[in-house]
């Protein structure tokens, strides 16, 4: 298999886990703690920060971004090209969509069920922009700081913890948003909040683009850490 098939494979596959683990802690929240939403909220945020860490520890040797404006980032610094981007944000949406219809099914929900959990207004909008922009300089300055190592926990503290500094609960990934209006749960979000939330996420990215490179003069070097496999070829 290819080095590109590889890590589209695993952008695929990584992406799927993590949007069934957010779509399904969030059906197993609601049903659990059926009248109080702050304890399902905090149920969803602690499986997905504990998912995120282990599936970029288990996957960071081939691929783990699961995020579609991380690997735009990476594009921007030259490090991978639109050939190798586009594949794996191709990989990271059909993952996303895959998984949230494994949730679905392990609850018995019909595999598909689009959401009506509308999600809108300039506050929760403006949450995006911070949730994403602060992923990606947490990715970023983990990386330059030559803690390839703690990406995983980091990346995980830091969405666990957007759960609930932000009014939007951080969805902060294009293609876990595409996914989540495929599951009408808790974790849902309507068809016509996606488009918005795309757009403020890749505003988000943009923002966190400009401030890489002002503090991080050779960001080129820790994309390239984020992106480099360290397995085997072949």
């Amino acid at each position: 298999m290819s080095g590109l098939a590889r890590r589209a494979l695993a952008e695929l596959v990584g992406t799927a886990l993590l949007v069934a683990a957010v779509v399904g802690s969030g059906i197993a929240a609601s049903r659990l703690s059926p009248n109080d939403t702050g304890l399902q909220l905090l149920e969803n945020a602690l499986a997905t920060g504990a998912v995120l860490v282990a599936l970029i520890i288990a996957l960071q040797p081939v691929s783990a971004a699961f995020n579609p404006v991380v690997t735009l980032a990476e594009r921007w610094l030259g490090v991978i090209g639109w050939r190798e981007a586009g594949a794996l944000i191709a990989a990271q949406v059909a993952g996303g969509a895959v998984g949230a219809m494994l949730a679905n099914l392990m609850f018995d929900l019909p595999a598909v069920t689009l959401s009506t959990h509308q999600r809108a207004g300039a506050g929760l909008w403006l949450a995006e922009v911070v949730a994403t922009a602060g992923l990606l300089l947490v990715i970023f300055g983990a990386a330059r700081s030559g803690r390839r190592d703690m990406i995983a926990v980091a990346v995980g503290g830091y969405i666990t913890a957007a759960y609930w500094f932000t009014s939007s609960t951080s969805f902060a990934n294009p293609a876990v948003t595409v996914a989540r209006m495929f599951s009408d749960t808790f974790a849902g979000i309507a068809p016509s909040s996606v488009l918005p939330f795309i757009a403020m996420q890749l505003a988000g990215g943009v923002l966190a683009a400009v401030l890489i490179r002002l503090l991080y003069p050779h960001a080129e070097q820790a994309a390239a850490e984020i992106t480099a496999e360290t397995t085997p070829k072949g």
